[in-house]
């Protein structure tokens, strides 16, 4: 199994600058009359929510199998890439929420310093997205993507509400609400990422099949095994960080069941000391010629 303690490390980080940021977008979005810096800074307050969903979702995820789960907890982790990949779309919701409404109140336009304040959040977010995301990818983690891709939304909604108070500063009167359509239209992109993001989540709840390439690999790798003629059957799901399969393969249907049993826990054996994130497997003997 994957170590996550690269993971847990890099998500308490992303939820202590998220906490820091939140409070100085809100504070600094009141103080400089930026609506979209406000709806940003609350934005930011979801991706706490999200960060500690899930490192909860990997601290659970990683325990042993037990009397009441005989096949671990691996879907919490992938219960908190669901539950992160929804926020994306609660995320979307408030931000187009507040957007809308200050569009259609009057106000003034943003402070430039509010600028600054955007500029650092998007340099920030992006390198915490990338930290978060070359976690995910090291330790195969659905939850750390899904995690990441709200470090990324952020940094793109303040992309945006740069642009929005850039340009109401620069046009002046009747400009105003810039700031406010910027982060409306940004809310489509984070929409976008919520699906992208939400479908391999729902599948690991759904126990969808493993990709085509690791099938191949496991058949690959059974079949390499002396005595085996064939892999009949090959069942494989992801558990949280590992992945769980079912094996039926064919050896010769006269051999003693001594042998057969040693063929079986060989095959086992090779795959759980592959490459491959293997948390069991079961081996199921076929006779050939049937």
């Amino acid at each position: 199994m994957p170590d996550i303690t690269k993971g847990l490390a890099v998500t308490r980080r992303a939820l202590l600058t998220n906490f820091f940021l939140a409070i100085v977008k809100i504070v600094t979005g009141f103080v400089g009359k930026s609506y979209a810096l406000i709806a940003d800074g609350i934005e930011s307050t979801t991706d706490i929510l999200t960060s500690i969903i899930v490192w909860s979702g990997l601290r659970v995820s990683v325990r042993p199998p037990d009397t009441d789960h005989p096949y671990g907890h691996g879907k919490a982790e992938s219960l908190a890439a669901f539950i992160a990949a929804l926020f994306l779309f609660g995320s979307a919701g408030l931000i187009a929420t507040n957007s809308i409404r200050e569009i259609l109140t009057p106000h003034h336009a943003p402070a430039p310093y509010t600028l600054i304040v955007l500029f650092a959040t998007i340099i920030i977010k992006e390198s915490l997205f990338r930290a978060v995301n070359d976690a995910g990818k090291a330790i195969k983690s659905t939850a750390l993507k899904s995690d990441a891709w709200h470090h990324r939304s952020d940094a793109i909604t303040s992309f945006a509400a740069a642009i929005g108070i850039s340009i109401a500063l620069i046009g002046g009167k009747g400009y105003e609400h810039a700031d406010d359509w910027a982060a409306l239209l940004a809310c489509t992109v984070i929409v976008a990422n919520g699906v992208r993001l939400l479908r391999p989540a729902l599948d690991e709840v759904m126990d969808a099949a493993a990709p085509a390439e690791v099938e191949q690999q496991v058949r690959a790798i059974a079949e390499a095994v002396h005595g085996v003629t064939h892999v009949e059957k090959c069942r494989i799901r992801k558990s949280g960080l590992g992945l769980l399969m079912d094996l039926h393969v064919t050896v010769d249907g006269d051999m003693s069941v001594r042998d057969g049993h040693e063929i079986g826990h060989i095959v086992k054996d090779r795959l759980m000391e592959s490459h491959l994130p293997v948390q069991d497997v079961v081996v199921h003997l076929e006779p050939s010629g049937l």
